[in-house]
C-alpha cells in the first residue's frame, strides 16, 4: 500500500514556533510510558533504530517529527504516566499538547496507542476525551497483541473500547511490533485519513483504497496466530 522510501528524524520539538513549517500532514501518537511507541514507528517504517526509547521514561518533554516519504510526518508525543515525572513536568506536558491538538491544522489522525494486555489508564481516558473534545480523528493501537493468546483478543479490545468510551467512528487496529500484524492496516487508516482531508501524497504510488478493516484485520489475525504456532 505504501513504499517506504526515506525517513528522517527531523526535529525535537516544544514551541509551535519550532514546529515544520511546510505543511506536510502530521500522524500523532499518544500513549504511556513504555507502551511501545518506538517499536511502533520502526515497524511502520521498518527502520530498526529511528525512533529510539528514553533511557529516562517520561523525562523528555518533546514532540519529536520523523518524516516519510518526504509526504508524511509521523510526531512522537511523550510517553505520560510515569510516576516519577514531577508536578512541574506533568502541567508542561499537558501545556504543549493541549496547544499542538488545538492549533495543529497539520494533523489529520492522532494514533492512541494503548498495551492490549491491560485496562486504559486515568491518564489515557484523559488523552481520549482530549481527542474527542478537539474533534481529532483517532485510531486506538491495540499494541503488543502477540503477548495474549489470540482467544483473548475480542475480550481485551471490548474492554479497551468500554473504558475510553469509544465512539464507532473510531478506527481500532490490532498491532504488534514483533510479527508485524496491523502494520498494512494501519497505514491504510493514516493514508484514508490523509484523503479525507484533502492532502495529497506525491510520492505515494497508485490509488488509497478504503480499508476493509474486518476482511483485512481478520486476514491478519489468521496470519500471525499460524506464525505463533
Amino acid at each position: 500500500m505504501i513504499k517506504i522510501k526515506d525517513t528522517q528524524f527531523i526535529i525535537s520539538a516544544v514551541r509551535p514556533d519550532q514546529y515544520p513549517a511546510d505543511g506536510l500532514p502530521e500522524i500523532a501518537l499518544a500513549g504511556r510510558s513504555n507502551v511501545g511507541k518506538s517499536s511502533l514507528i520502526n515497524k511502520m517504517i521498518m527502520r530498526k533504530n529511528l525512533a529510539r526509547t528514553s533511557s529516562q521514561p517520561g523525562k523528555t518533554q518533546q514532540l519529536n517529527y520523523y518524516r516519510v516519504n518526504e509526504d508524511i510526518y509521523l510526531v512522537d508525543f511523550p510517553g505520560y504516566g510515569y510516576a516519577k515525572v514531577s508536578k512541574k513536568q506533568r502541567e508542561e506536558f499537558g501545556i504543549m499538547i493541549e496547544r499542538y491538538l488545538q492549533s495543529r491544522d497539520p494533523l489529520v489522525l492522532q494514533l492512541l496507542v494503548i498495551d492490549i494486555r491491560h485496562e486504559p489508564s486515568k491518564d489515557d481516558q484523559l488523552m481520549y476525551q482530549w481527542l474527542n473534545h478537539y474533534e481529532i480523528p483517532t485510531c486506538i493501537v491495540a499494541t503488543k497483541a502477540d503477548k495474549i493468546p489470540r482467544s483473548k483478543w475480542d475480550k481485551h479490545l471490548k474492554m479497551i473500547k468500554t473504558t475510553l468510551g469509544a465512539s464507532s467512528k473510531d478506527r481500532v487496529v490490532l498491532f504488534s511490533s514483533d510479527t508485524g500484524l496491523g502494520r498494512d492496516e494501519l497505514w491504510g487508516h493514516i493514508l484514508q485519513a490523509i484523503e479525507d482531508a484533502g492532502m495529497s501524497l506525491p510520492n505515494v504510488d497508485g490509488v488509497v483504497e478504503q480499508v476493509d478493516t474486518e476482511t483485512n484485520g481478520s486476514q491478519q489475525l489468521d496470519e500471525a496466530f499460524h506464525e505463533q504456532q
